[in-house]
């Protein structure tokens, strides 16, 4: 089986532009608001609009993909707690109908109803909602919910420890996540989300952070940013704060996915990280969609650069699709079991 970990829904139904309108007008004035949070979209019309991706799973060889909001429609840092709350419902909400009617190629993961200031505990709720009534897997859990100004603190502060204590209850792991940026200085696909990525791994570095959560799992996505290519800076790093050895450290929480797109990029990847913290993932469709004019192909049509590594056995290119990915989200691997799709961890 092939597991993408990590699809947004990016080809939404107008109906939900037109909601977020009527949310973000009526910040201003109140009488513009969105009087209900029925959308009416049908279940035709939702299984229409993902049929981009339902048509790339089967040209790619993709089998199963868990699936979340868009990343950068999260935009945690407009308007207020109540409208993130009420955002946030309505994107899982439909996350939720899509995995329902196409049980077969979407597993749920959710956004939270994150706020900048706002203390991540008021999260629960919703977390306990996407996990207990949902059935979602995992979260995306957004370490800068200003949008790229880095107003709260650092993820290694016990501001976040509620979420990380749910996390853990509800045994789901939680991919790392930064949404648009307001920040000029900040694209935010091509420098917000790789600084994000980056960033929460050295604040990983600088805590103690597994010490307090022995089985918290964390995915960093897009390759991990930066860290790869970096490895040997931060390992020394880690040496320099008189840490354990890096990999001894992070590793046994922290993971991977293969959103790089470029052979040469994947395969620094999996020459750097171990096989056993590397997660298939495309993001399709999502940050990049044109096709690359040197290969004839997509750019996140990731599956064909881990086909072509060289000298990984057929039990670690198995761990890379499907093996780690049904150990980091062990709620995805009892769904599977109960559907008859065993596989080995």
């Amino acid at each position: 089986m092939i597991i993408d970990i990590h699809g947004h829904y990016t080809t939404e139904p107008q109906a939900l532009h037109l909601f977020r309108d009527k949310q973000l007008a009526g910040l201003a004035d109140s009488s513009r608001r969105p009087t209900t949070t029925d959308l009416g979209i049908s279940d035709e019309v939702l299984v229409k609009s993902v049929q981009p991706q339902l048509k790339f799973q089967t040209e790619r060889g993709g089998d199963l993909t868990i699936f979340s909001p868009r990343a950068g429609g999260m935009a945690h840092h407009v308007g207020t707690e109540a409208v993130s709350r009420q955002w946030t419902t309505v994107c899982n909400d439909l996350i939720h109908r899509i995995c329902t009617l196409l049980p077969d190629n979407f597993v749920g993961v959710g956004q939270l109803p994150q706020s900048p200031g706002v203390s991540p505990k008021n999260c629960i709720p919703e977390l306990e909602r996407m996990v207990k009534e949902l059935g979602f897997v995992g979260v995306n859990l957004n370490p800068d919910p200003s949008g790229g100004m880095w107003t709260d603190p650092p993820m290694i502060d016990k501001y976040w420890y509620p979420i990380y204590e749910k996390l853990c209850e509800l045994e789901v792991p939680a991919m790392i996540h930064v949404s648009s940026s307001c920040n000029p200085n900040f694209h935010h696909t091509g420098a917000h989300y790789i600084n994000g990525d980056t960033s929460v791994f050295m604040q990983l570095i600088q805590g103690n952070l597994f010490k307090d959560f022995p089985t918290l799992k964390l995915v960093i996505p897009h390759g991990g940013g930066a860290v790869p290519y970096h490895w040997g800076r931060y390992r020394g790093l880690c040496q320099d704060m008189g840490k354990p050895p890096l990999a001894e450290y992070l590793l046994k929480n922290v993971y991977f996915d293969t959103c790089v797109y470029h052979l040469p990029g994947v395969e620094l990847l999996a020459r750097v990280i171990p096989v056993d913290n590397i997660l298939f993932a495309s993001e399709m469709v999502g940050a990049v969609k044109g096709i690359d004019p040197q290969t004839g192909h997509h750019y996140d049509d990731t599956k064909r650069y881990v086909d072509q590594l060289k000298g990984l056995s057929e039990q670690d290119r198995h761990k890379i699709f499907e093996g780690n990915a049904r150990r980091v989200y062990p709620r995805l691997d009892k769904l599977l079991k109960r559907r008859g799709q065993r596989g080995a961890a």
